[in-house]
């Protein structure tokens, strides 16, 4: 890291695509209409292959103000039960599309606070759950828990709904930071909430923070590493303030306070540099560092890791089947998103149809270059003499172009050449999102304003 130069940060910090999905969620669109996509589901179920489920729980009592979420702000905690009716009408309308030999090996509980639900409602989602799916005995159950809003009964509730990962919401432990960003966690809420975890053998806990919020500093921010390392946690998402005001105006209030380009870097290079050393924890790239012994390190390393629209996954293959208000499902060749409006997600509900707004049918050219980009985020490398055996095509000769324009990005350190393709260097995993942008063919036609900074 002591050899990155800023004007190197500075030149590629644009804005670009998280690529959790390929082409990304901006290219979604309400054209698609639903019997086409449910032609696709009901192609897609043909086989017993495995799923992966997601549930959005959208409701927070308050509103983290550099949150960039789909939320429902509310202390009203009778709408969970409401909630939960109308997601097992979903649920039961999806259901009677799909094989009902298809195991489930992956489900994720996200938000918005999950654990705004009471510990009942997370054991009946469970029971929802197993009434309907074949539920693996060694699924991988993750479910994001905001520590303030934690029970050792939701703990409980959790375990016997089939959950076993958790990952927490700290983001920082500076008071003067919590306070500016509106989100005041003590270190005792998050250490009990570990405790508890653990008691009830959660495999795995990951811990997330953001760099390049308000009044962050270097030496407040290696506090916050030093509390958190403490706690051994398996793994920990480390993210970039992503600062989007035309989409989320809370983010408004934080504008005064936010540090420097050059003083998010070095923020940025703190993190990496903390976390990294002695070898405590790899750095996968895209903002994620796990122990060495982590499944997500062994996978990356076997060449066997994955990317969707949960983050990284050792579970490669798997549809993606999600449920709630905006949650976005993934098979095959098609995406599709659910309305982000609570009352809409209801009505359509209560109608016969799905609570179904856009998506997104991949052609050809889409599958080839999601096949390079999420090769590219999950091993580092890319290996064009392999992908042509693969898919049959001539890869160096279909990405001439693309391939050319590396050369600028290899002067610049961030990848070398080899013999089939190229690899990522230590330097450049700080840029993987700009080196996938150039096999990205919507990037050129998409506006800035869609995006977060790379860096």
């Amino acid at each position: 890291m002591d050899n990155i130069d800023l004007a190197l940060v500075k030149k590629y910090n644009v804005a670009g695509p998280r690529y959790t999905s390929y082409p990304p969620a901006t290219r979604f669109t309400s054209e698609v209409a639903w019997p086409t996509l449910v032609e696709e589901i009901l192609e897609n179920n043909t086989e017993d292959g495995d799923l992966s489920l997601y549930f959005h729980i959208p409701f927070c009592e308050s509103l983290c103000w550099y949150c960039g979420c789909t939320t429902v702000i509310t202390k009203d905690h009778a709408q969970g039960a409401v909630y939960l009716d109308f997601l097992e009408k979903e649920l039961d309308r999806m259901a009677a599309l799909l094989n009902p030999n298809r195991k489930v090996v992956q489900m994720h509980l996200g938000g918005g606070t999950p654990t705004f639900l009471k510990p009942d409602e997370l054991r009946r989602l469970g029971d929802m759950i197993r009434s309907r799916f074949r539920v693996a005995s060694d699924v991988e159950g993750g479910v994001e828990i905001d520590p303030r809003r934690l029970t050792r009964d939701h703990v409980a509730a959790l375990q016997e709904a089939g959950f076993n990962r958790a990952s927490l919401g700290v983001q920082d432990f500076d008071p003067k930071v919590q306070l500016a960003v509106h989100r005041v966690q003590s270190r005792e809420q998050t250490g009990k909430a570990i405790e508890w975890l653990r008691s009830h053998r959660f495999e795995s806990i990951n811990i997330d923070l953001i760099y390049g919020l308000p009044y962050q500093t270097t030496e407040t921010l290696a506090q916050t590493l030093d509390a958190v390392q403490a706690y051994r946690p398996d793994r920990l998402a480390v993210f970039s303030y992503a600062h989007v005001p035309w989409i989320k105006p809370a983010q408004r209030a934080l504008e005064e306070a936010l540090p420097s380009a050059d003083e998010k870097f070095a923020l940025l290079k703190q993190v990496i540099e903390t976390l990294t050393t002695g070898d405590e924890y790899i750095y996968i790239g895209m903002d994620h560092f796990a122990r060495p012994d982590d499944e997500l390190a062994i996978a990356q390393r076997n060449k066997t890791l994955h990317r969707n629209f949960q983050g990284y996954s050792t579970r490669g293959g798997v549809d993606i089947y999600s449920f709630g208000m905006s949650a976005i499902s993934q098979i095959g060749r098609a995406y599709w998103q659910n309305t982000k409006e609570l009352p809409d997600y209801y009505e359509r509900l209560n109608g016969k149809d799905f609570p179904f707004v856009r998506g997104y049918l991949l052609t050809d050219d889409d599958q080839i270059r999601r096949r390079i980009i999420m090769r590219l985020m999950c091993d580092l490398s890319v290996d064009f003499d392999s992908m042509s055996q693969e898919t049959g095509i001539d890869l160096h000769r279909y990405f001439a172009e693309e391939i050319r324009s590396l050369d600028e990005l290899e002067a610049d350190g961030l990848l070398l050449r080899t013999s089939s393709g190229f690899e990522i260097t230590a330097m450049g995993r700080l840029f993987l999102r700009n080196v996938a942008m150039r096999f990205d063919a919507c990037s050129n036609r998409e506006t800035g304003r869609m995006f977060s900074r790379t860096i």
